[in-house]
């Protein structure tokens, strides 16, 4: 605690992505789109799986969460980004940036189990298909969300409580659109290359091997579609194929964001913009709404929402 009262800074000054007054009209607009549809998108999602009882499958069920965490990750920051393009008050007090940073390392940190636990959910559908209900019961289910958001809150207060020890003295302009360790951490008054090695080591290292286990079982899953040669391994294989795209682009940024911490580039921001704001509108698309199961489960919902509508004004006849 004695480390914690050598802190003289009590807010911070979010630089942004530009400077640039028509760069941050261009941006307030995109960014306002892309938040509205990640939020339309998913909020789709949770409410079709909840009303259609044919979307009560474990598949489904890790979606759904999925959908939520993805809604939470684009409100983090990037409604105060938008409102201070609108505004140009781009300062965050000392709290609020440390709670940026442990939302923004609970959500993500939730987020690469519960993707890992989708791609375990994949594996055993395809792989395992005759063991699959039994391995994936609807206890086993709750228990790898629950071990998502467990893994999510401790390593959160891992980079929280490492952020709270740093002393800040000046200068307080993070060099980005919101609150990160390895933006922040630059600023305390000490050396910053031992804060390097923990940034590698409780991040960096986490998010590689997580890919890399990832990416091993899509493989598996891959391969094993390769052998068969009816229509439904074809759209399983564009499936998986489209699955791993969205998870490379959400675990590229973050491997190279914090296995280089100590590197200040215009890169970096470009990067967080994808796993902050790209991603969880992708994941939608991606993972959900393509699917022909999901776009009936949509259209039913759809015209038992119309008919309701419809019947309205009669009911008062």
């Amino acid at each position: 605690m004695d480390v914690v009262n050598k802190s003289t800074v009590s807010e911070f000054v979010l630089l942004g992505l530009s400077n640039s007054w028509e760069l941050q009209i261009f941006f307030f607009m995109v960014f306002s789109l892309f938040y509205v549809a990640t939020m339309v998108g998913n909020s789709l999602i949770v409410i079709t799986v909840i009303a259609d009882s044919h979307l009560h499958s474990p598949m489904y069920f890790l979606l759904t969460n999925l959908s939520i965490i993805d809604m939470s990750l684009a409100s983090f920051a990037t409604p105060k980004m938008i409102t201070d393009y609108i505004t140009g008050h781009k300062t965050i007090s000392f709290d609020g940036c440390i709670t940026q940073i442990f939302f923004l390392h609970l959500f993500t940190g939730t987020e690469i189990i519960l993707l890992m636990s989708m791609s375990f959910d994949r594996y055993i559908a395809i792989c395992k298909p005759l063991r699959y209900a039994s391995i994936m019961s609807p206890q086993v289910c709750l228990a790898l969300v629950v071990t998502s958001w467990v893994v999510g809150v401790m390593h959160s207060m891992s980079q929280v409580i490492f952020a709270l020890t740093l002393p800040f003295c000046g200068p307080n302009e993070v060099d980005s659109f919101f609150c990160d360790l390895p933006v922040v951490f630059q600023l305390a008054c000490v050396n910053t290359y031992v804060l390097g090695l923990f940034m590698i080591s409780t991040s960096g290292i986490i998010a590689l091997s997580c890919f890399i286990l990832l990416f091993n079982s899509y493989v598996i899953v891959l391969v094993t579609i390769k052998h068969h040669s009816s229509g439904g391994s074809s759209k399983a294989l564009s499936t998986c194929t489209a699955h791993f795209i969205v998870v490379f682009m959400f675990f590229g940024p973050c491997i190279f964001i914090y296995m280089w911490p100590l590197h200040n580039f215009l890169i970096d921001k470009i990067l967080s913009v994808f796993y902050t704001i790209f991603t969880p509108v992708l994941n939608p698309i991606t993972y959900t709404l393509r699917n022909h199961e999901v776009k009936t489960a949509v259209s039913k919902l759809k015209n038992r929402f119309l008919n309701l509508n419809k019947a309205g004004p009669l009911s008062y006849f």
